[in-house]
């Protein structure tokens, strides 16, 4: 008897809750994927903000060919001299070069942790401000999102997401994104600041450069570190390399994932030499990881990195989200607020976004909510996404929201 993909799914393949789009995908290629009935979807969240530069980009192929034909694995992170690890490492580097109106106080980020995802980056980045200020203490944002293990965890901003989990790890205090007050909380206690300069889960969240600044003063005034995710953010996805440019700051720990690795798993946290050593003794190998790192990765990683720096991908996005803006009017859409491609266009409850995300999806594009916004449609295209291809995907949305 023949048994479906979709059948063998449901059975045999964990589910994470009641209702999985459950969409069967054979291919996929720049801003769409297949089904094996050959319909096509647009893709707008690039697989949760992860294929930056379209699926299986000819130049992220070549480069995951010309490592393999090399090497895979060969031994924990850190021991090998490997070609690929350090050339991406001096990349990402390279694009921390920024001068900074509100810097650092532990110079310019020159070293790179090799991670497997963006919740290992956030244990990481625990692990280190721990150990660099001798401090137990961490302050991160209701309504933030920073990964599923027991440390990332901790710093989620909703209860309802943790609260069959618990116990968690003790000495978290939460604050409000863009609430000046609330800095207020940050003491000669607190080991570091985690924080999306954009908040994403909650919904696409921009701040104030008052508010950043300040928070990086803060930090700086009591010896705390700051540390900001750009998982989401990073990679050209907001209009610059990095999401924390335009603000004028500049931090002491930064991570990133998602985007970072052209389809491939792939994170890092990242420092100054001056805190990161910290790991290097008391105990020897304070931080390990088998797999990070992983050559196959890190040459997508730095394809991907050459990519949105060659074709301009970080700037052009301004002007693609400026177009979204302007095309997804409608009664139902109460507000499309963001930057770049970081978008959310809400509506007013979720019951009208789910039946358009569903209906969407039967059209042939595919979008999402946010975890701690549920009201509001998230719209992450690959940063690849070409003029008519937002206008075939907005009149795609409109039409749905017109019948």
């Amino acid at each position: 008897m023949y048994i479906t993909h979709r059948q063998l799914f449901f059975d045999h393949l964990a589910q994470t809750s009641d209702y999985p789009l459950a969409i069967e995908i054979e291919r996929a290629e720049g801003i769409y994927m297949y089904g094996p009935d050959g319909k096509s979807y647009i893709d707008l969240i690039s697989g949760i903000a992860v294929s930056n530069v379209g699926h299986r980009h000819p130049k992220v192929l070549a480069a995951i060919h010309a490592q393999l034909d090399k090497h895979m694995h060969l031994l924990v992170y850190g021991e090998y001299v490997q070609n690929i690890q350090v050339r991406l490492a001096k990349a990402l580097t390279d694009t921390l070069n920024l001068p900074a109106q509100f810097p650092s106080p532990f110079g310019l980020i020159d070293h790179v942790y090799f991670t497997n995802s963006g919740t290992e980056a956030v244990e990481g980045a625990m692990k280190l401000a721990k150990r660099f200020t001798g401090r137990s203490e961490f302050i991160s944002c209701f309504n933030a999102y920073h990964g599923a293990s027991q440390g990332a965890l901790s710093l989620a901003g909703a209860e309802f997401f943790k609260r069959n989990f618990r116990p968690l790890l003790p000495g978290i205090q939460h604050i409000t994104h863009n609430y000046l007050p609330d800095l207020e909380k940050i003491s000669p206690k607190t080991a570091a600041v985690v924080i999306e300069i954009i908040g994403g889960e909650s919904g696409v969240r921009i701040p104030s450069k008052e508010y950043l600044v300040a928070l990086r003063k803060k930090c700086t005034d009591v010896g705390a570190l700051l540390i900001i995710d750009e998982i989401q953010t990073g990679f050209g996805r907001t209009g610059s390399f990095w999401a924390f440019e335009p603000f004028g700051i500049y931090p002491d720990i930064l991570l990133s994932a998602k985007g970072m690795g052209g389809g491939m798993p792939i994170g890092a946290f990242m420092a100054s030499q001056q805190i990161m050593e910290v790991l290097k003794n008391r105990p020897i190998l304070g931080h390990i990881t088998t797999f990070g790192g992983h050559p196959v990765s890190c040459a997508s990683s730095l394809a991907t990195l050459q990519v949105i720096l060659e074709e301009n991908l970080a700037p052009l996005a301004i002007e693609k989200g400026q177009l979204f803006k302007s095309l997804l009017i409608h009664p139902k859409i109460i507000d499309v607020r963001g930057i770049g491609l970081m978008l959310a266009a809400e509506m007013e409850s979720f019951e009208t976004l789910k039946n358009t995300i569903d209906r969407c999806i039967g059209k042939g594009v595919v979008t999402d909510w946010f975890l701690f916004c549920d009201n509001a449609m998230r719209i992450a295209p690959p940063l690849t996404i070409t003029e008519e291809q937002i206008k075939e995907s907005c009149a795609m949305i409109l039409d749905v929201l017109n019948s």
